[in-house]
């Protein structure tokens, strides 16, 4: 209060004409709209070394070479990354953000009415990070892709697929599969983590999943598993594999992504300083190749369209969910 009284004072002086006083009332304006002015914590509901944590690590590196603050990643996990959304929707103290994946923003209050937060009313959209493709991956004794969708229609409820729970980007994207098929019974299996869905797929228990493409690369170049195709575009991720629309399936684009949030409550001057800095920030060639390096096609789009992709992929998976009449068990 004793600041702005002072401010008041310099001010109406400066009015009658002293500018010195004037000169020294701008730096207190000025230092009152600045945002940051601590630490921001950015909270991360995946663990260390997960690709989420390491979008999020790149991401507060060059915040914080930017800022001239430190940017710090906080990992909080459980509930597949929304105890930590849940910790953003709540934070009040003006310096807390957020990456989430797909289904904290889309899929969550879907598969569970009671979620602790409502990711439209509590969550306040401010970049869509950066995506990664879909990738089907089969064991590399199957058909290639010229032959694979006829050998899994044949088979029909005899194959299983993998992927990392109920509900998953994984689970509902290949189903959305099925559904563009046709004629195809995969049975869903879940697993704990991308790593157990590689060995059941070597060892023959499952026999396709979807993933991204930095898990699967590795095990494709050995000869181990196949790379039927993207289901999406093709990607700098995986150039050379075909897209599962060249293959004659015709579907939504399917992507993993990461998304920069905030709770709905976050000031206007830290909302705009994130707006003008972001895009520019992801036309920096190294902060590129880092994402790229970690499994991330690097996006760095506004606000706007983050939230036209959490409106249409909510509708697609809903869909999906309400025709499935999948359940969190």
């Amino acid at each position: 209060m004793f600041d702005h009284l002072k401010c008041f004072r310099r001010t109406l002086l400066a009015w009658m004409g002293i500018g010195f006083w004037a000169s020294t009332c701008a730096p207190v304006l000025q230092a009152q709209t600045v945002w940051p002015q601590k630490t921001v914590r950015i909270l991360v509901g995946f663990p260390g070394g997960s690709t989420p944590d390491t979008a999020a690590r790149i991401l507060a590196e060059s915040l914080s070479r930017l800022w001239g603050h430190p940017v710090v990643v906080e990992v909080k996990t459980g509930a597949a990354g929304n105890l930590a959304a849940d910790g953003v929707a709540k934070a009040n103290d003006d310096h807390t953000l957020g990456v989430v994946i797909n289904g904290n923003l889309t899929t969550a209050r879907l598969l569970n009415p009671k979620l602790t937060y409502d990711p439209t009313k509590d969550l306040l959209p401010i970049s869509l990070l950066a995506t990664a493709p879909l990738m089907l991956v089969s064991p590399a004794d199957l058909p290639d892709a010229g032959a694979w969708v006829g050998a899994v229609r044949q088979a029909s409820d005899k194959f299983s697929y993998g992927s990392v729970g109920v509900g998953s980007v994984g689970h509902l994207g290949l189903e959305v599969i099925k559904a563009a098929i046709g004629s195809l019974g995969a049975v869903h299996v879940p697993y704990n983590g991308n790593p157990a869905i590689i060995q059941a797929m070597l060892g023959g228990q499952i026999q396709m999943a979807l993933m991204p493409p930095g898990l699967a690369m590795p095990h494709v170049k050995s000869g181990k598993l196949q790379a039927v195709g993207l289901a999406g575009p093709r990607s700098p991720l995986a150039p050379e594999v075909p897209s599962l629309a060249e293959l004659g399936v015709r579907m939504s684009p399917l992507e993993v992504w990461v998304a920069l949030v905030a709770p709905s409550g976050l000031s206007k001057a830290a909302q705009e300083r994130l707006s003008a800095d972001l895009p520019n920030l992801f036309k920096d060639s190294d902060l590129r190749q880092r994402m790229l390096a970690g499994g991330w096609d690097p996006v760095g789009s506004g606000s706007a369209a983050l939230a036209i992709r959490v409106r249409d992929e909510t509708r697609m998976f809903g869909d999906i969910i309400a025709a499935r009449g999948i359940k969190l068990e």
